[in-house]
């Protein structure tokens, strides 16, 4: 005879509780939900460290560990705003966010157990004076998210030949051509040679892929007003604005207030 539904499922009151405790801390660019990849690899230039906690952070737990190119995150989501619970279905932004689809059948951030998985490009382990860090590339984390554990990621068993995904059958494609104001692009490389390596290629990554929220990101004809978006990246406010097919980098300045911008269209 078939199981029952929920068959052997344990009583509320007598359910083991399941404690974690994070390992270390991400370190990212990204300051805010609004413009991080929504998958990782999509902007290798997308770096980040990943900070060991103590005891995790002496070189013995990370030997071998160098002779892998990529390794998979465990992580918690930290900033999805689980107050509300969980919905057994949402809104995939890869359907535009007009279909609705079962919680366990999309990556979405607001699952019953906010728990996230991403495999990224291990640049480096680093140990120094006793301690060590994990040098990221390709990475779609919030800054200080806390990472549960880590594995190697392995070619023959995680890449599986043959495997379909009817949702998102292949990466999506850049949307945007990003250009950036000639202030803008003084400012991108001023930075970028004084603190943050790599940013304009980042900036360009990032922006080409279109952050926007799926209902705002349909090309306009060109004569339209322009629409401008602001982003919190490392300690800067990014600043730009879509015409048609073309986003275009107005402003990068350092952050002025504690505050942090909100997603979507700027003042």
């Amino acid at each position: 005879m078939a199981d029952a539904p929920n068959a052997g499922a344990l009583p509320p009151a007598e359910r083991p509780g399941l404690k974690f405790e994070p390992i270390g801390v991400i370190r990212s660019p990204f300051r805010q939900k609004f413009g991080i990849p929504r998958q990782p690899g999509l902007v290798p230039e997308a770096r980040a460290r990943l900070h060991f906690h103590p005891p995790y952070d002496q070189p013995s737990a990370v030997r071998g560990l160098e002779g892998y190119s990529h390794i998979w995150l465990l992580f918690f989501f930290h900033a999805a705003g689980s107050a509300a619970g969980w919905r057994p279905t949402v809104r995939p932004p890869r359907l535009g966010g007009r279909r609705r689809m079962g919680i366990f059948a999309t990556r979405s951030i607001h699952r019953p157990n906010p728990i996230g998985m991403s495999a990224v490009r291990l640049e480096a382990v680093v140990c120094h004076k006793g301690s060590c860090w994990l040098e990221l590339s390709g990475i779609d984390l919030l800054d200080g998210t806390p990472v549960l554990d880590i594995k190697p990621y392995l070619p023959w068993a995680d890449a599986l030949a043959g495997a379909r995904a009817a949702m998102a059958p292949e990466r999506p494609p850049r949307r945007l051509e990003v250009t950036f104001s000639p202030p803008a692009l003084a400012r991108c490389r001023e930075r970028e040679t004084a603190s943050h390596p790599g940013l304009e290629a980042l900036i360009r990554g990032m922006l080409a892929l279109d952050p926007r929220p799926s209902y705002q990101a349909r090309p306009a004809p060109p004569q339209t007003a322009k629409t401008q978006f602001a982003i919190r990246l490392f300690d800067l406010d990014l600043k730009w604005e879509v015409r048609g097919t073309e986003a275009i980098v107005t402003g990068l300045e350092p952050v002025q207030t504690p505050e942090t911008p909100s997603a979507g269209e700027a003042d």
